[in-house]
């Protein structure tokens, strides 16, 4: 996903960078508030998290300019003001989740996942890649209209896939987000499982979508790029 963070502490912007990207999230930084609001307003970014005091302009005026120009993006404040009515008024101007400094590397993580999770429940019900939809709901995928014959795993895999379309997809990242797993075993279940996924989606078809990057991984390429 892609996440704006605006943060004027440059050393625990570089923390919550080094947490966030090996979970496969592309994190863009700024420490101004206004130029944060800028980029907010310019990007397409799936998250925002701002820090309550910054210069220029603090994070609550960033929360209601971009409420008030439409934006509907999840956005996660972070502050050492951490009383109650602090909390309150980060929520009441239109942000989704406070989160009180100093805080956990691990909470940080989950709360992020809960509002990229929650955003896309009620904002996505299909993912599309050229003409590979898959629809999350029902948990279907097609090819051209054709229903493609996936077992859960599979399903997994490709919807990982589709979310990160574009990019390079790791296997540790593949082990973490399809297996449930935080280490790689050097085990060759990945490659079997991409090699099925590729029968599936590839092979009566003029053009691949999924594509190995050597000694690196894997990524589901629009056909455009």
């Amino acid at each position: 996903m892609s996440i704006l963070l605006i943060e004027d502490d440059f050393q625990l912007a570089t923390d919550i960078q080094a947490a966030l990207t090996p979970l496969g999230h592309q994190v863009d930084h700024v420490d101004d508030g206004a130029v944060g609001l800028e980029r907010s307003l310019q990007g397409d970014y799936d998250l925002v998290i701002t820090d309550r005091m910054l210069p220029a302009m603090d994070g609550l005026s960033i929360i209601e300019g971009l409420r008030s120009a439409g934006r509907v993006m999840p956005i996660l404040v972070l502050s050492a003001l951490d009383s109650v009515d602090e909390r309150v008024r980060g929520l009441r101007a239109g942000g989704d989740d406070y989160l009180g400094k100093p805080f956990a590397t691990a909470e940080l993580l989950a709360r992020v996942e809960s509002l990229l999770r929650r955003h896309q429940s009620i904002s996505v019900s299909v993912l599309t890649v050229d003409d590979l939809e898959l629809d999350l709901l029902d948990k279907r995928a097609t090819r051209a209209g054709k229903l493609l014959d996936l077992t859960e795993r599979e399903y997994r895999l490709l919807e990982f896939l589709a979310r990160h379309a574009g990019q390079v997809v790791t296997r540790s990242m593949l082990l973490r987000n399809v297996w449930d797993i935080q280490y790689d075993p050097q085990t060759n279940v990945i490659d079997v499982h991409v090699s099925r996924l590729r029968q599936a989606v590839d092979k009566e078809f003029s053009t691949s979508l999924i594509h190995t990057i050597r000694g690196i991984g894997y990524t589901l390429r629009r056909t455009s790029d």
